[in-house]
């Protein structure tokens, strides 16, 4: 099965992002755990996509897609910036970082997900979480 919406680079729109979550939660039957990785890193990879991706340029989008199949689902957000280094992302648990306001999304989506996959220079990733054995 799949979903697909597209949301304004606005963070008023993190709101579709739950809903679309909800539906997925609600269609596949999640347990509160596997709920609660899955919105919050895929609302991190959304609010990238807006703040550091378009850079809140409402005139570019951001792509939600999601594949479901019994094992597993694919999430996958995609932003209409130059993309980032994702080998480079500074560990926010360092002590020299635990200050930054900023800093955590990457680091809470490896975390939350069972896998993570950047593409495009940065500017789609793909969030992979298990639901069966």
């Amino acid at each position: 099965m799949e979903k697909a919406i597209s949301i304004e680079s606005k963070l008023d729109n993190i709101c579709h992002v739950e809903k679309l979550v909800d539906e997925i939660s609600e269609q596949c039957n999640l347990s509160s755990d596997i709920y609660g990785k899955i919105l919050i890193a895929t609302i991190e990879a959304v609010n990238n996509s807006i703040v550091h991706g378009n850079k809140f340029d409402s005139s570019k989008n951001v792509q939600i897609s999601v594949q479901i199949s019994k094992s597993s689902i694919h999430i996958y957000v995609k932003d209409e910036g130059p993309g980032f280094n994702y080998h480079n992302v500074p560990d926010p648990t360092k002590p020299e970082n635990l200050e930054n306001v900023s800093g955590r999304g990457v680091f809470l989506m490896r975390n939350l997900a069972d896998d993570i996959v950047f593409d495009n220079n940065g500017s789609l990733v793909e969030l992979i979480f298990k639901i069966a054995e």
